[in-house]
């Protein structure tokens, strides 16, 4: 196995992005990825967390997303009702993980539940309970991260009669566990997110090219459907349906309410306006979201012109205010406190709205911002930073052009890391406009 994931690795690394995995060895590679978390991000979330068993349940078609992530490749889906069990035996240094289920969960989990002894699935579980004598229970239920509230009404209900009253008062919310599991991301992993964020540039390099774009001709409409055709051809999916825009100097500035919620419309693509778009993918069981901004050239032009350049600085300015103000311990609320502040003493007209990404886009963790809270986000905003995860650094600022008698918005997103080294770009970040010849 280990020749394989590494021949896999090697692969990835030598290839252009158009070449993408074959299904099996997605799966192989997936499977390890899913090994290698199993033996070093749990223990270390369940030792954080102070909650040494960790249950969680879903039914078929109706899945935990955080037990999603959980199943092997070979399993698109829970099956029956599958019950998980995590037992964390800090005096063995130890992690049981098991499953109160009819089948093994892949190679990681194991199912503890012989049917013939035990008919009673619910009874099952809490003799697995009763064996090892947790100090607490985490269950997945939470106010404020949908991703770590997954239990059902009917399976809570359940579980909390299946068991002895001495361990229902042991049951706590398992919200920061679940968090650390999504949010923390391994060396592996890290790998394969430079080749998706490889891909996803070299995706929207083509899309804003004159391979793609007949200026006059083209509408944002065709290069929205190139972007969602060309994810579907190269066996990929995304995410989210994705948006291409224009700026221009005879129309007004959208408002945000309008790019967030009703769309840009549909135009034809025409010399010197500045294209932006939103796009991202869904590749390995991660994923990706980047904004980037193209410019047509006019007859005659071989570059944008330089108050664009100049505006497009700005936004990769307040990229470095942002990122600067990162901090492990840091609240995102207070990451972007500090950042709007520095970056209005800049002369800035900054919003942030960065996001947590990885295992989902819209992941768990420090939401730092949103574009209609620019004031702070309660509850997931208090969530703090930690090292080895993974962020969406989506913000834009506000420029004034005189020349077009003004404001245009510098729309960027890039996804970045933040590990003990500090922050980093995975797969670089965008720094000048691209452009439409």
């Amino acid at each position: 196995m280990f020749r394989r994931i590494t021949f896999l690795l090697l692969f990835l690394t030598y290839h252009s992005y158009s070449q993408i995995l074959p299904e099996r060895e997605r799966a192989a590679l997936i499977d390890q990825v899913l090994k290698e978390r199993f033996e070093t991000v749990l223990p270390n979330m369940m030792y954080r967390t102070g909650i040494d068993m960790w249950v969680l349940i879903s039914r078929e078609y109706n899945e935990d997303p955080v037990m999603r992530t959980m199943l092997p490749a070979e399993w698109l889906n829970a099956r029956r009702r599958t019950i998980l069990v995590f037992y964390w035996d800090e005096a063995k240094n130890k992690l049981e993980k098991m499953a109160i289920a009819r089948y093994d969960i892949g190679d990681n989990i194991t199912s503890v539940w012989d049917k013939e002894k035990q008919p009673d699935q619910w009874k099952a579980l809490a003799e697995v309970i009763q064996k090892y004598d947790p100090k607490k229970i985490g269950v997945n239920y939470s106010d404020d991260f949908g991703l770590a509230d997954g239990i059902v009404k009917t399976d809570y209900e359940a579980f909390m009669n299946a068991i002895p009253q001495k361990y229902q008062d042991r049951v706590v919310s398992a919200e920061k566990l679940a968090i650390g599991w999504v949010e923390t991301r391994t060396p592996l992993e890290m790998r394969l997110y430079e080749e998706l964020v490889d891909i996803t540039h070299g995706i929207i390099k083509k899309a804003f090219s004159s391979a793609v774009i007949k200026v006059g001709e083209t509408t944002t409409d065709d290069v929205v459907w190139y972007l969602r055709q060309q994810v579907t051809d190269m066996g990929l999916e995304t995410w989210f349906h994705p948006t291409v825009d224009i700026q221009r100097t005879d129309e007004e500035l959208e408002s945000h309410i309008t790019s967030f919620s009703s769309g840009y419309g549909d135009k034809v693509i025409q010399p010197g306006d500045l294209l932006h778009c939103d796009f991202g993918i869904s590749y390995l069981r991660l994923n990706t979201d980047c904004q980037q901004h193209a410019y047509v050239l006019k007859e005659n032009e071989t570059e944008a012109p330089q108050f664009l350049q100049d505006a497009f600085a700005k936004g990769n300015q307040l990229q470095d205010i942002l990122t600067s103000n990162f901090e492990t311990g840091k609240t995102g609320n207070e990451i972007l406190s500090a950042s709007l502040e520095e970056a209005k003493t800049e002369d800035l007209q900054p919003s942030i709205y960065t996001h947590p990404l990885g295992l989902f886009g819209h992941s768990a963790g420090p939401t730092i911002g949103m574009w209609d809270s620019q004031d702070g986000v309660p509850g997931t905003g208090d969530y703090p930073l930690y090292e080895n995860t993974v962020y969406a650094i989506e913000l834009n600022t506000t420029v004034n052009i005189p020349q077009w008698n003004k404001d245009i918005r510098i729309m960027l997103e890039e996804d970045g890391f933040w590990g003990k080294n500090g922050f980093s770009y995975v797969g670089g970040r965008a720094q000048e406009l691209l452009l439409v010849d």
